[in-house]
This record gives C-alpha cells, structure tokens and sequence, in this order.
C-alpha cells in the first residue's frame, strides 16, 4: 500500500482552526502534533480502529498515575512519559478518525472518560506518593484534588448535556467569555497566569518529576508535599470560580 503524505494527511486531520482551538492542548501545537502526525500515518496501514487507539490512551492515562505509587525519581519519570503516550494517542486517535472518516458517539465518550480517569488518577496517586504509601492528610489532599478535578470536568460538560437537552447547537469559544467586563478581565488574567494548567495530568506530572527532582537534592518528600497542597489548593479555588464563570457567561443562554 501506498504510504499517504505527510502534508496530505495534515490538510485533511489538521483542518483550519484545529490547533488554535480552545480544546488543543498547548503541547501539541508545541510537538505532540508533529510526532502524532507520523504515529498517525503508520496506523493508517493496521486494522487499528480510531476507538482502540482511544482506549489504549485510557489505559495509559490511569498507568500514569499507578506510576507515582513507584517511590524515587523513577516513579515520577514513567509517570511524564505515560502521560505524554496519553497525550499522543489523544491526538492520533483523531486523527486516524479524521482521515478514515469513522466518528462515533462512542469515539466521544471513551475520548472524555480517558480525560475523567487520566486526571483524577494522577491526582490520586500523587497522593498517595506523598503519604509514602499511608493514609494521611497527603492521601486525603490527593483525594480531594481528584473529586475537584471531575467537578471542574462534569461542570464543562454539563454545559453541553444542557444546551443539548434545550435544543440548542453547540456553545461556540466565543460564548465562554463572562458577560460581565470585570468577569471577563478577570478570567483574561486568570488564563495569562495560566495557574490552571496544574489541574491537568500533563503539567501535574511535570511539575512533580520537579519536585522529584528537588527531593532527590534534599531528601524526603518536602517538594512533592509542598506540590500536592498547591495542586489541591488551586483545584479548590478554581471549581467555585469555574461555575460562576460557566453562569456567568453565554454558554446557558439561547
């Protein structure tokens, strides 16, 4: 068979718009998009089917937060590279759809439980990392960031069970923005910060290979403690400013 090009395949499973969406991750327009592209023409030649990819992606995202069960540096490195295997087949799977023309509601609900799972576990397991195994307030901290990951994640969802259930199309970027011009400024400076991001398995892992990093110079788990209480500290503040943003903007309205 033929091997398809990669600027054929871009134009058809990258179209306009596509990696300046609000829902493109900011590591694949950094590279995941370039890596996934070939990744994505040698499954086109297997009987791969976009759901499978998507379901491997689910097991990777759980494994990644199994990983930081594993003391030491080496437990937070294969935690970063299950993570960015998630991230990869997240954006395969697409792709492969795209080019194949295969979408299924099923496609959709293994792409968000994947999110549900892969966020809530790193969560939960930098907790238990944390409490060294132990149930402590560093397992209970863990715990909680999870709960609050999958409330910020249902709440966005929600929105579109509620325009559905209403009849109404799908909440474009736009309509995100608060109608108030103080809400709004807020959320620009919020999004600048971009203090959010550690709600997310892919910088979560990042930033406790760091705090790795630092335990290993000084020794015991004073950094990645001090990161699981930031980590639960910003998720808790984001999930009441989330649903007020979520009220607060145009996303509910006809």
């Amino acid at each position: 068979m033929t091997r398809v090009q990669l600027e054929e395949l871009r134009g058809v499973v990258h179209p306009p718009g596509k990696l300046d969406s609000r829902a493109e991750h900011w590591a694949g327009r950094l590279y995941m998009r370039s890596v996934s592209l070939r990744i994505t023409r040698l499954l086109l030649d297997t009987r791969w089917s976009p759901n499978q990819i998507t379901g491997v992606m689910v097991v990777a995202g759980v494994l990644s937060g199994a990983a930081l069960l594993v003391p030491g540096i080496g437990g937070a490195v294969l935690s970063v590279l299950f993570m960015q295997l998630y991230l990869l087949l997240d954006c395969v799977d697409g792709e492969v759809a795209r080019w194949r023309k295969q979408y299924s509601p099923l496609g959709v609900y293994l792409d968000r439980l994947g999110a549900y799972l892969a966020d809530a576990a790193v969560m939960i397991g930098m907790g238990f990392r944390a409490s060294s195994l132990h149930i402590g307030p560093y397992l209970v901290a863990g715990l909680a960031a999870a709960i609050g990951v999958l409330i910020l994640k249902a709440s966005s969802d929600l929105v579109h069970v509620a325009r559905a259930d209403s009849g109404l199309a799908k909440a474009t970027d736009a309509s995100v923005v608060p109608r108030s011009s103080g809400l709004a400024r807020v959320r620009r400076l919020a999004s600048a910060v971009g203090i959010h991001r550690l709600c997310n398995g892919i910088e979560c892992t990042l930033l406790l290979l760091v705090a790795a990093l630092a335990d290993l110079a000084l020794g015991g788990l004073t950094a990645t403690r001090v990161a699981v209480a930031a980590v639960t500290a910003v998720v808790w503040v984001l999930v009441p400013a989330h649903i007020v943003s979520i009220v607060a903007s145009s996303r509910l309205k006809k």
